[in-house]
């Protein structure tokens, strides 16, 4: 850093300051500071910083699974917007099916496989002296039982609101009613629902939004199908609600098995049966037919959940301790 400073003709306060990306260097200054930082190789020294500012500017990510196309894309997010901040991501498992998962998906993952729980998990991230976490999705229902370390700043993804905790959420009650009441408004009678796992929360915050949606019209909600998120759990409940004329469907990739189960059976989409899926994933479009589905932003879901973190993490909290992030209606051809 003397080096630098001496190259560019300033202060060692200056190089920090440029090196810390502080406002506080007029660009010109700041220019030339970057200009003999390339021209010596200078690159600051993670570990030496971290013993100056006591952060690793590490964040720790814990997940049960990345099977599921929810987690996979918030890894994904999270990571590109932990390194918008400066900050490196290190990824935990908790349970020895999502350390399994983690490896063939070819994620580095420090859990061993041996259903290590979340309090392992938040154990191996102290070790790892990360400066704080984000537990995503099915994790994230485990936290409020868990034994928590002192001073491990966590921000849980899609969790039910908890005092101690900064939540944040996409607007899962508020998309699933968008979809039942769009089907309503087309003409349906009534609609079926293929729901996700009794214990997850953002399949329960879904079930609300469109059980409520049926009773505020005056319609009764039908028995729900419950699956667990998979292609192959919607393809099964298709003989469940063969005779449904719109279904909505919890997620995206049941919705493809239940398209399939419906063209097997001889039932047209959209002709004789609308559905709606939940995600929008990237293939949602190029299903057959497309898929009309409720759009869940996983970037701004990744954006809040690091920003909230970094917040507390710099000593400078947001006003809000919680997030709900909006949801849209994308009109495609599974709905007539």
């Amino acid at each position: 850093m003397a080096m630098v400073a001496s190259r560019a003709g300033v202060s060692g306060q200056t190089v920090s300051r440029v090196v810390n990306d502080s406002p506080r260097v007029d660009p010109a200054t700041r220019e030339r500071v970057e200009t003999a930082m390339a021209e010596l190789g200078y690159r600051p020294h993670r570990a030496a910083r971290a013993l100056r500012t006591g952060r690793s500017q590490t964040i720790g990510l814990v997940v049960t699974t990345l099977a599921t196309v929810g987690n996979s894309r918030m890894l994904q997010a999270t990571a590109e917007a932990a390194a918008e901040r400066g900050y490196a991501l290190t990824l935990v498992t908790a349970g020895a099916s999502a350390s399994t998962t983690a490896e063939r998906v070819g994620v580095p993952a420090s859990g061993n496989g041996s259903g290590d729980t979340v309090a392992d998990a938040f154990e191996r991230l102290v070790e790892q002296e990360v400066d704080g976490a984000i537990v995503l999705n099915e994790a994230s229902a485990l936290v409020p039982a868990a034994d928590r370390p002192a001073g491990l700043r966590l921000v849980v993804v899609d969790a039910p609101g908890a005092a101690d905790l900064a939540v944040v959420h996409s607007d899962h009650v508020g998309g699933a009613a968008v979809a039942t009441a769009h089907l309503l408004e087309i003409g349906h009678a009534t609609v079926h629902h293929l729901a996700g796992p009794a214990d997850s929360f953002a399949a329960g915050e879904r079930e609300r939004g469109w059980r409520d949606t049926l009773v505020a019209a005056g319609v009764q909600p039908p028995p729900i199908v419950r699956g667990d998120w998979t292609a192959e759990a919607g393809f099964l409940a298709g003989d469940a609600v063969l005779t449904a004329s719109a279904v909505f469907c919890a997620n995206d990739q049941m919705a493809l098995g239940l398209l399939r189960a419906l063209a097997d059976a001889g039932r047209r989409v959209p002709e004789d049966v609308s559905v709606i899926g939940f995600d929008d994933v990237p293939d949602a479009a190029n299903y057959r037919p497309p898929l009309t589905t409720i759009r869940q932003d996983f970037t701004a879901l990744a954006h809040r959940a690091v920003s909230l973190l970094v917040a507390e993490i710099e000593g400078a909290p947001e006003p809000e301790a919680s997030a709900v992030v909006p949801t849209l209606l994308i009109e495609r051809a599974s709905t007539r």
